[in-house]
């Protein structure tokens, strides 16, 4: 559906909403998305919000439920009755509820588990034990297990028996008697062998499988390297707990993408969405690091202070300064953000090290050079007569170009190997190192070639 359709779809149900038109709009309702009907009710008030979602029909409720934000779904919780609450958390996918329950107050969380049965109550315990970003926090227990003795007529009823339950039926599990996985086979192999043929014989047995206390990002980037839809979990003795699906992946690659991005602009990260976000909290997860840029930036003019007396002989050289730090800042951020990227991805290693900073010193002495060239000759038309200032710009341009690219691109697998996250040694804390050290290579040229 595009954008102007799915606008005018919502606008429509906003009109039958408001005349009260409940008939037409339940309707409607029941065979939307529920991704679009979760975006209707996100604009509601509380009271609305409760009244279209017990419009929806039990199927499509829960599918609608998960798709809201917590707010919303605190709203819902609060509303419910203990019927009502406990076949929303039945319906729920397991991941799906555990997700919920991390976001609510806690007793809210504890009136949800009363009303759950003993079994989902205690398979929702088990997933909020693990811990915070790891696998076993964003897996899900609904999946489709078979045994290798089993022959396809089998294994396909046995899909048909369990798959309305499984958030996935396109691959399926091999394990044992103790649960242990052994195999995968997929849907397709199974639908394409003959009905006598047995489960043992299509299994693949090389997996490919994700650690419960593993972080979930390391998952995501083994589902991506190896395209899976939904990469199996084991726990420290490799039996089959659950599984990573696509939607699970999805989610991770925006949060810690969104994350990295903070960090990188040297903001604390926000859990809720900008607008859901209260001023003083906003304030509150940027003010540490402007505090701790600000006092780090006193070094420069620290600096400043040092060489007065040099720019105070050739008043000129105080000119150049901002283009200096400045160029020096972006080219540290373009190879600190190259790098972050690349260990995102898992493209770099910690083992890449040398290799890094020997492309990077080849790119930045041909960038260096061309920038050096550049100003030199714009600095002899410009103020003729002062070549060895031109001298002392170009110079300073080369080395602080290549300082800064070396900076830049060490410093990220550097803190990845003292476990801090790459992305702190992003733009803002590359500028800043970089202004310190371009500051001093220019001066104490200026002091040699111009006798300062």
């Amino acid at each position: 559906m595009e954008e102007l359709e799915r606008k005018d779809l919502l606008s429509g149900w906003m009109k039958l909403l408001e005349s009260r038109n409940y008939r037409a709009l339940k309707a409607q309702l029941a065979d939307a998305n529920e991704v679009d009907v979760a975006e209707f009710m996100e604009d509601l008030n509380a009271e609305k919000t409760v009244l279209v979602f017990r419009m929806l029909p039990k199927g499509v409720a829960s599918d609608v439920f998960a798709n809201l934000e917590p707010e919303d779904q605190q709203l819902i919780i609060s509303s419910a009755t203990d019927t009502e609450l406990a076949e929303i958390v039945e319906d729920l996918n397991v991941d799906d509820a555990v997700d919920m329950l991390e976001e609510l107050p806690a007793n809210v969380v504890k009136r949800v588990l009363k009303t759950a049965r003993p079994d989902t109550r205690k398979l929702i315990n088990q997933f909020l034990n693990y811990p915070e970003n790891s696998v076993g926090s964003i897996m899900t227990a609904e999946f489709i297990d078979l045994r290798k003795t089993m022959k396809v007529s089998e294994a396909i009823a046995r899909i048909r028996a369990t798959g309305e339950e499984s958030e996935s039926i396109y691959t399926c599990y091999v394990i044992d008697a103790r649960r242990v996985l052994e195999g995968v086979v997929t849907l397709r192999e199974l639908l394409l062998a003959e009905d006598d043929t047995v489960v043992e014989e299509l299994m693949e047995t090389d997996l490919i499988a994700a650690r419960t206390t593993e972080d979930q990002e390391e998952a995501v980037q083994r589902m991506m390297k190896y395209d899976f839809i939904s990469l199996p979990v084991v726990d420290q003795e490799d039996r089959l707990v659950g599984i990573v699906t696509v939607d699970d992946v999805m989610d991770v690659m925006e949060e810690e993408a969104t994350e990295d991005f903070e960090k990188m602009a040297a903001m604390a990260p926000s859990e809720k969405p900008y607008l859901k976000t209260s001023v003083f909290t906003l304030a509150k997860n940027r003010i540490v690091w402007l505090l701790v840029l600000m006092v780090s930036s006193m070094i420069t003019g620290g600096i400043l202070g040092k060489y007065e007396a040099a720019f105070a002989a050739v008043p000129l050289l105080v000119t150049f300064i901002p283009m200096l730090t400045d160029t020096g800042g972006n080219a540290g951020s373009q190879s600190s953000t190259m790098i972050i990227r690349g260990m995102a991805v898992g493209e770099i290693e910690l083992g890449d090290f040398l290799k890094v900073l020997w492309k990077e010193l080849r790119v930045s002495l041909l960038v260096g050079l061309i920038l050096s060239a550049v100003n030199f000759v714009r600095l002899e038309i410009q103020y003729p007569g002062n070549t060895m200032v031109s001298l002392t710009v170009a110079g300073a341009m080369l080395v602080t170009v290549v300082l800064a690219k070396s900076i830049g691109s060490m410093l990220p697998i550097l803190a990845k190997r003292c476990h801090v996250d790459p992305t702190i040694m992003a733009a803002p804390l590359i500028t800043t190192i970089v202004d310190a050290v371009s500051l001093i290579v220019y001066f104490n040229l200026a002091q040699r070639l111009l006798g300062l």
